[in-house]
């Protein structure tokens, strides 16, 4: 391996460094190639601030998901004020890592958004994987209570996104 090559390969992995910090992201993996026999295989990794232990969800709905930002709460009465919004009865959840999008596009209105009833199967919001834009639907009928997420925040596996009661 050059000198130049091997330059070049410490730039790669910075920039995927910078990469993983400036979208918030906790890992990111890329395999280069060079040629036939020729490749770098890089995964870079960070550790979470606020670490839960990691357990393997024997649900849909994991009892441990990353935090997410709070957006527009709605005011909380009694015990529900300090209670964990994964662990409420109606927290729908992130099936996959992504970026949220409350709306179908720029400028276009809200999907939810709070006090709004919906119905099972109406669109709450969007979560951006790889470019692919999946529609998260309501698990069930119900009045929207909270939205904990920001629009174009990211979210992790089982981060609880709305409470619907």
């Amino acid at each position: 391996m050059t000198k130049n090559t091997k330059d070049a390969d410490v730039a790669f992995i910075q920039a995927l460094a910078e990469l993983l910090r400036e979208n918030d992201l906790t890992e990111l993996q890329v395999k280069r190639e060079y040629g036939e026999d020729d490749s770098l295989n890089v995964r870079v990794s960070r550790m979470q601030p606020q670490a839960a232990p990691a357990a393997a969800p024997a649900m849909p709905q994991p009892a441990a998901p990353a935090p997410a930002a709070a957006a527009a709460p709605a005011p909380a009465t009694g015990a529900d004020a300090f209670e964990d919004p994964a662990a409420h009865p109606g927290a729908v959840t992130s099936p996959m890592v992504g970026t949220v999008y409350m709306q179908a596009e720029p400028g276009a209105p809200a999907f939810i958004k709070v006090g709004a009833s919906v119905s099972e199967g109406d669109t709450l919001l969007i979560v951006e994987a790889m470019k692919t834009m999946n529609h998260i639907p309501a698990p069930r009928s119900g009045t929207v209570k909270r939205i904990l997420v920001e629009d174009g925040a990211p979210v992790e596996y089982g981060a609880p996104l709305v409470i619907l009661e």
